[in-house]
Order: C-alpha cells, then structure tokens, then sequence
C-alpha cells in the first residue's frame, strides 16, 4: 500500500524544511504537483515497476488550491494511506520571515503583508480541519522542527495506529497550539512556593514526592486515566493516527511534568507507548 503524506499550511511556516526532513528519511517529495495529478501519482507508485511507496505532497496556496481537498479524497478511495501535516505560524513570526528573506507572499501582492497572511490563514481553515497534524512553527528553529518531524515520522508507527504524546507545558507560555486534549493541574499545590523544590523540576524525585503526595493527586489521575481509556480506543477506531495530551501548569517545571510523566507510564502500563515532551521545562 503507497503511503502519503500531504504537507499544508501557511506560507513561511516551514513546509519545505519539513518536507526535506522527510526526503532525508527516505520519503520521495513531489513539490507544486497540480491536484488533478495527485491520484495519478498513486497509480504509478503501485505499478510493478514502480519503486516507490513512501512519497510526500508540498501543498502551498496556488490557484488550484480550490482541488485540493477532493483530490486527496479520491487518493483514499485508491486505497492509499494519507495523512496530512499542517504547519502554521503566528502573523508577526510570519511577517518577520518574510521581511527577513525579501520573498513575496502569495497573497499579498495588492494589500500588505499582514493582510494577506490573513487572507491565507482563511483560506487555509479547511485544510486544517482535516489535518491530522498541526505544528506551530512560531518558536521552533528549523533544529527543532526536525526533532518535531522525527519524533512523528522517525520511526514505525504503533500496532495500535495511533501515535501518542503526553506534553507538560506552561500556561505563561501560552496554550500549545499543536494539541488534542488540554488538562489543567493548576489546583494542585505548587512546589513553586516551597523554597528548596523551587530551583527543582519535576523529573527530581522530591518534586515528584510532593506532588504525588497531595490527597486529591490520586483520585485525579485515576479519573483522567479513566477517560483516556475510554477516549483512546475510540480515537483509533475512528483512523486518528496521531493524539497528543497536554497537562498544564504555571510554569511547565513542576506538577504538569509530574502529571506528565506519570500519565505516560500508565498508557505504557495499558499497552500504549507514548512519547513524553516537556515544553517548557527548561524556560
């Protein structure tokens, strides 16, 4: 079975960094293919003497944008596995690219810059809908782009189909944009306040002590467990292939990496095998 993976979004978000990302992992990269071609290409690759299966699309904003959308559901309907990867950026990240590299916008030859990002994120809400992966790119350099693109596409995916991540991050960072479910561990006491655990974070066992410690720890993390139970295998039943879990604290140091970390190590405990990210511990 050929295997797709469809790159959208925003212009001077990273697609063709991500796309080379992907052409150094092995996966052949068609850059600006018309979408009336798209299901002819997956004709080719199944052809006997075709070696090819793995083959990524670079799908910016052009004036087929229009066909792109009914092209990749006639590539399903060939029998092909498709995924879609969306990349997107704040406008003043945006504006600060473009500005950088003296490149035109596609959509901002009559009105300034600005607007026709904006022009662009609307025309682009359909395609992130149907997206099975949004990357905010708005404080990722093309370093940690790649560890992104690897930490989704570096390896085999999972027998249950579906990849799963476990995040902790800080709400004075701003909500993670690239997320499926958000949980809020601010109601539990902070070790912030607490002098010797302060310089901690959650991965030093007496942060961890602390916050596994407080009586109503336990009875949260049975609830959430519980309905990810439920939530998981419905995901893979539907076809997601990618799911990621945000816990949130203040700062992203203390409760959510303990909350984090523990959650992993009961999905592990369930036959799941997520990855653990913490954004912001290191802020």
């Amino acid at each position: 079975m050929n295997e797709f993976i469809v790159i959208t979004g925003m212009s001077g978000a990273g697609r063709s960094q991500a796309a080379d990302i992907l052409e150094d992992l092995g996966w052949f990269v068609i850059d600006n293919l018309p979408p009336a071609l798209i299901p002819k290409v997956s004709e080719l690759a199944s052809s006997p003497a075709a070696d090819i299966s793995k083959i990524v699309l670079v799908v910016g904003t052009g004036p087929y944008h229009d066909e792109v959308l009914p092209a990749l559901e006639a590539l399903e309907r060939q029998g092909s596995r498709l995924r879609i990867v969306f990349l997107e950026a704040s406008t003043d990240v945006l504006v600060r690219r473009y500005e950088s590299s003296r490149r035109r916008h596609p959509l901002a030859l009559d009105c300034t810059l600005a607007e026709g990002i904006e022009a662009e994120r609307l025309l682009l809400q359909p395609a992130k809908q149907e997206a099975d992966v949004v990357i905010d790119t708005t404080e990722l350099n093309v370093h940690q782009l790649r560890d992104r693109m690897l930490d989704l596409f570096g390896h085999e995916m999972p027998e249950a189909g579906m990849q799963t991540t476990v995040m902790s991050f800080g709400y004075k960072y701003g909500l993670p944009l690239d997320t499926d479910l958000v949980i809020d561990c601010r109601f539990l006491p902070n070790p912030h306040w607490v002098d010797e655990l302060r310089p901690m974070t959650g991965l030093d066992e007496p942060v961890r002590r602390y916050v596994m410690g407080q009586d109503v720890t336990d009875q949260f993390l049975e609830e959430l467990t519980s309905l990810l139970e439920l939530l998981l295998p419905a995901y893979v039943t539907e076809g997601k292939s990618y799911l990621t879990v945000a816990l949130g604290c203040t700062g992203g140091h203390h409760r959510s990496v303990v909350i984090a970390e523990e959650i992993a190590a009961r999905l592990r405990a369930r036959g799941y095998g997520p990855k653990v990210s913490h954004r912001d511990i290191a802020r």
